[in-house]
């Protein structure tokens, strides 16, 4: 998954390992510190030696700053560490910078990780002989869990509400929203959960049936009105009848729509007047890349959205939208679809996302 990406990423790790660990021996500091000569008498000189400039207070709360030239010097001859500077990973950043922008993450989510690994990596200090691959690794998982966020459980998040938990999927026509709404009905049962479906695509020909289909061969009640019906009532229907019969999970299906569609936005709009529903999912897929960024931020705008779940990824080799999309709205992944079948469907799990793309070369 991701390969591109994992490739790029990998020959940053490189880079940045070369230009970091070659450092000491061109590094002026280091040049200064073979002219200093090691003899007792400089160790039992009676003058102290001089201190490195102590950070006032108000100074603490600042980001951290470039080493000087000094504090290189000292930390090379009594510590014998070195500490990395933003000039020697400068051209390495520019390389991942292109890399990322060429693997179709958003600018924004770009500048959020290069800025991140540019302050971890900066002033830090390693032991010299020592490898700086978890160095380098550790400041790049960091800076991409950081656009990443959390994530969401979605079976914590249904065993802490009042049942039933009632799921909207919306997005747009022809991303795999109502395939992905069978998928996690999927999921869910396989987890013990009981589920409904509320069909309300009224909208788009065959959807009905298309969800009904779905409904049969997983065993669900899916609740369905005549096509061109009040989606509002079909969901209504929905949540009586698993209230009825002690169902655990509704999962309401929507027509597909664009932001700039006032009809659909205000249909939409009436359906959560009407179910209130506890989590409202968008739905789009990985292949669309920044524009499938750039909807998002649209849907969230115009109607909000609470998670995000991306079909299609096993087809995205770049990986941008799945890693800007979350910084972008502001909200979670919550699934991503890597197949036809029903089982092809994976709860997004940040840190486990982060340790496939920085495993190793792709």
């Amino acid at each position: 998954m991701f390969k591109a990406l994992k490739e790029k990423l990998f020959s940053v790790r490189q880079r940045l390992e070369t230009t970091i660990s070659e450092q000491p021996a061109d590094d002026g500091a280091a040049s200064v510190t073979r002219e200093i000569p090691e003899s007792p008498a400089v160790s039992q000189a009676s003058e102290p030696e001089p201190a490195l400039p102590v950070a006032h207070a108000d100074e603490g709360a600042k980001e951290k700053k470039a080493p000087g030239f000094a504090q290189k010097v000292v930390s090379l001859v009594r510590d014998r560490e070195f500490i990395i500077s933003e000039k020697d990973i400068e051209e390495s950043l520019s390389d991942l910078e292109i890399g990322l922008l060429e693997s179709d993450v958003a600018f924004s989510a770009t500048d959020a990780i290069l800025t991140k690994v540019r302050a971890d990596l900066t002033g830090s200090k390693r032991k010299i002989g020592t490898s700086v691959d978890s160095v380098i690794t550790n400041a790049l998982s960091d800076a991409l869990l950081s656009v990443l966020g959390e994530g969401v459980n979605i079976l914590d998040f249904i065993a802490a509400r009042e049942k039933p938990v009632k799921i909207l999927f919306t997005g747009v026509n022809g991303t795999g929203k109502t395939t992905s709404v069978a998928k996690v009905a999927h999921y869910l049962t396989k987890n013990g959960l009981t589920v409904a479906i509320g069909a309300g695509d009224t909208f788009r020909a065959g959807a009905i049936e298309q969800i009904d289909v779905h409904g049969e061969r997983l065993g669900l009640k899916v609740i369905q009105h005549q096509e061109g019906s009040d989606p509002s009532a079909v969901l209504f229907d929905t949540v009586q009848y698993a209230k009825a019969h002690n169902i655990d999970v509704v999962l309401g299906d929507t027509a597909g729509r664009f932001h700039n569609r006032v009809n659909l936005m205000n249909q939409l709009a009436k359906i959560r007047r009407v179910i209130q529903p506890d989590l409202i999912v968008y739905v789009d897929e990985a292949v669309a890349g920044n524009d499938a960024v750039i909807r998002a931020e649209e849907f969230a705008k115009s109607v909000g959205m609470d998670a995000v779940m991306l079909t299609k990824v096993d087809m995205d080799p770049k990986g941008g939208a799945a890693i800007s999309i979350a910084h972008a709205v502001g909200k979670p992944l919550i699934f991503i679809g890597v197949g036809q079948g029903y089982d092809d469907i994976v709860p997004f799990e940040p840190k486990a996302i982060v340790a496939d793309l920085l495993a190793g070369e792709a």
